[in-house]
């Protein structure tokens, strides 16, 4: 009998031995998930899920109902290429060194690594959709790359989704897929062949978005043309879902790079600038479907969600987190950051303005680090008659007193500026000088200049500063209206003295 049952466990162990044995590396990685980010443009929270509801974003509501979606989601910087560098190093565009855009050459320093160089040593393959708007292009070595450029005239949408499904289909390996749509970049457009195919009801649009703070009929007409760019987000969106059919083990993440292009907004540090929605969707993990949450999170949290969600191992010392810590069960919420920085230098030296800003649960605060350049140049933009989206000086002049004042405080701003967002959200009215709030402003000052030692900002050194600010001017001076994208071989002295 003894004989018996140990030879039973002898053939059951080797059985099972044989399975494990047989097991190949590439069927143990089908364990991990698929990573699949979808990053849109120049948006604010206009989504029927945030509780707009002039909007039509079936995909995305769906979405968040499978997922969570972050109350207080933020980018590092109001432009595009800063922005969407910190997606891919993890690092503030003052650490990384992508201070503007990267069709006026502003990169990142030697060295600095990106997300598909990450993800090459951990066996997954890498694919990107739509630009990736970072220099220098050669250091992104995506295994697949499809649909380069903006498309910003929105043509051909289906193409991403059939691209996606291109890439997906290439192999069985675990995957990391970027799809960067155009939406809802300017030029704001109602229809783009046939899409959207559900319309936004301009009739029901009373207010433009609400960090303007400007209404009268033409801003409607804008704000009714923004509305159907994200209706046609959310079906280009929808599209691309469906054409991947089988998503399970997937962990989905969707953000905009940053908000939307209208006054107060784009180019700024105001919430209508920093301020993005924010969606993961990963229901065999996260177990809290149609949640929302609270934390401030950002940009930077994502690489190192990603490099946790594929076993990515090594000391990276980035300074964001993993999201998934904050769906730990040994992870106590009031271990998460309490403060969150954000860059901001003007993406070009015609808007150069330096400045950073921090918020905590309740204030935000903004240094304008070099007062006394006259006006905003973002503001002088905006106000341009020509720039449609922007309200002009007449349209603010015919506005509230409360709205003048707070478009006085962005075309001068003092070095503070001090917002409740409890009481204020949208921050009209600039606190900084209340004698009663002393206090939350010597806080917010430490709060921020403790950020910017941590993450060794440059412009700490008053060298740096004004060294960086006369190379700024001096390329405005000798190539205005940005003239200097033209010379052939430009380059940017800051990438080596700025880096030391």
């Amino acid at each position: 009998m003894v004989d018996k049952q140990v030879k039973y466990w002898v053939i059951l162990i080797a059985f099972f031995g044989a399975i494990v044995i047989g097991c190949s590396p590439k069927e143990n990685q089908k364990l991990r998930p698929n990573i699949l980010l979808i990053v849109s443009e120049d948006n604010s929270s206009d989504l029927g899920c945030y509780g707009n509801d002039l909007v039509y974003t079936p995909n995305l509501d769906r979405l968040s109902q499978n997922g969570v979606k972050f109350l207080n989601a933020y980018t590092t910087y109001a432009v595009c290429s800063p922005s969407r560098s910190s997606i891919f190093t993890g690092l503030y565009p003052h650490q990384n060194g992508q201070l503007g855009w990267a069709t006026h050459y502003y990169g990142l320093y030697s060295g600095v690594k990106v997300l598909p160089n990450y993800l090459k040593q951990s066996g997954y393959r890498t694919g990107i959709l739509g630009k990736i708007h970072v220099n220098p292009a050669e250091r992104f070595d995506f295994d697949f790359e499809a649909l380069p450029g903006s498309n910003f005239q929105k043509e051909s949408l289906k193409d991403y989704a059939l691209k996606a499904k291109e890439f997906v289909n290439q192999s069985e390996d675990p995957y990391f897929l970027m799809v960067n749509f155009p939406d809802a970049h300017l030029p704001f457009q109602n229809e783009v062949e046939g899409l959207p195919t559900q319309k936004v009801d301009r009739d029901k649009i009373k207010n433009t978005l609400p960090f303007v703070g400007v209404n009268n009929e033409r801003l409607l007409d804008e704000t009714e043309a923004y509305y159907n760019c994200m209706n046609r987000l959310d079906e280009s969106i929808g599209m691309l879902l469906d054409s991947l059919g089988d998503l399970s083990n997937t962990c989905i993440i969707y953000l905009s790079d940053h908000g939307a292009q209208f006054s107060r907004g784009k180019l700024t540090n105001y919430e209508g600038g920093l301020k993005v929605p924010f969606i993961i969707s990963y229901p065999e993990v996260i177990k809290e479907s149609g949640s929302s949450r609270d934390e401030l999170i950002s940009v930077i949290d994502i690489l190192p969600t990603v490099l946790d969600l594929t076993e990515t191992k090594g000391d990276f010392n980035l300074p964001g987190r993993s999201l998934m810590d904050l769906f730990s069960n040994n992870v106590e919420k009031d271990s998460w950051r309490s403060y969150l920085g954000a860059d901001g230098e003007g993406a070009s030296p015609v808007f150069y303005y330096p400045r950073r800003s921090i918020r905590g649960q309740r204030y935000k605060l903004i240094q304008n680090i070099d007062v006394g350049r006259g006006d905003f140049p973002a503001y002088t933009a905006y106000a341009n008659p020509a720039f449609g989206s922007g309200a002009t000086v007449e349209e603010i002049a015919a506005s509230g007193e409360k709205v003048r004042k707070a478009y006085d405080t962005w075309r001068n701003p003092p070095e503070y500026e001090l917002y409740d967002l409890q009481n204020d959200p949208w921050e009209f009215e600039n606190l900084a000088d209340q004698p009663e709030l002393a206090e939350v402003m010597d806080s917010m000052k430490e709060a921020l200049n403790n950020w910017r030692v941590e993450t060794q900002d440059p412009f700490l050194s008053e060298d740096k500063l004004i060294r960086f600010t006369m190379e700024m001017d001096s390329v405005n001076t000798l190539y205005p209206d940005h003239s200097y994208r033209k010379v052939e071989g430009f380059e940017w002295d800051y990438l080596e003295y700025l880096k030391d």
